[in-house]
């Protein structure tokens, strides 16, 4: 495979049709290395539009979603992120690259270390990567500039919006199979919290995040 190519394909074919436009984006998009985030036996689906498997039953976000996800909130580079769910370390790059600093939280112990690895060996030094339940947040360093859930929830937890600072950012996909949307959330202050659909989409859950309950008559 022609990996430069297929990267090229990728952000022409899949990510600029999806209104990502921001040559920042793009050009990160170019630069880091989505296919050294990917596991070894899902290396062919690096540059597809799809979710790749990860470990553990989580999943990367498909690359428009990422590019998206990353143009809409748009990172400064004095901003502090926190992510929910590491998955393999690759948004915490993207984010990286952008941010001051990126914390983020990944509940399954095994694949926090993965995503470690391959920050370190992308040579990403500006993000830490937590064990810990990423429903909860991290109040001790609380709060954040911008907060990304990479992946679906049921619905943002108020723990979460809890710890964004005034003016502050969180992107999430939420809602219940087959309609999630990806919403942005800005703190307005006295003014309470703005939301904005973005678009429409499906996302693997993230873990730890309580369903709703059913009722049955």
């Amino acid at each position: 495979m022609n990996i430069e190519l297929a990267r090229f394909n990728m952000i022409e074919q899949q990510i600029r049709p999806w209104d990502v436009l921001d040559f920042g984006v793009l050009e990160l998009l170019a630069v880091v290395k989505r296919e050294d985030f990917v596991p070894l036996a899902y290396k062919a689906l690096a540059f597809v539009d799809t979710e790749v498997p990860l470990p553990g039953g989580q999943c990367m976000l498909a690359p428009k979603v990422e590019a998206r996800l990353l143009q809409e909130l748009a990172v400064r580079k004095h901003e502090r992120v926190l992510e929910i769910g590491a998955g393999s370390g690759y948004m915490a790059a993207l984010l990286a690259h952008k941010a001051q600093h990126v914390t983020t939280l990944e509940i399954d112990p095994a694949l926090a270390v993965a995503a470690a690895a391959n920050l370190r060996a992308a040579a990403v030094m500006n993000v830490t990567v937590t064990t810990a339940d990423g429903a909860k947040g991290l109040p001790a360093e609380a709060p954040f500039d911008v907060i990304v859930l990479s992946g679906s929830v049921p619905k943002v937890p108020e723990a979460l919006l809890a710890q964004l600072k005034v003016g502050g950012r969180l992107v999430a996909i939420v809602g219940q199979e087959p309609v999630m949307r990806a919403m942005l959330i800005t703190h307005r202050g006295e003014h309470g919290f703005e939301s904005t659909v973005l678009f429409d989409t499906m996302a693997q859950r993230l873990q730890g995040f309580e369903e709703p309950t059913r009722f049955h008559f």
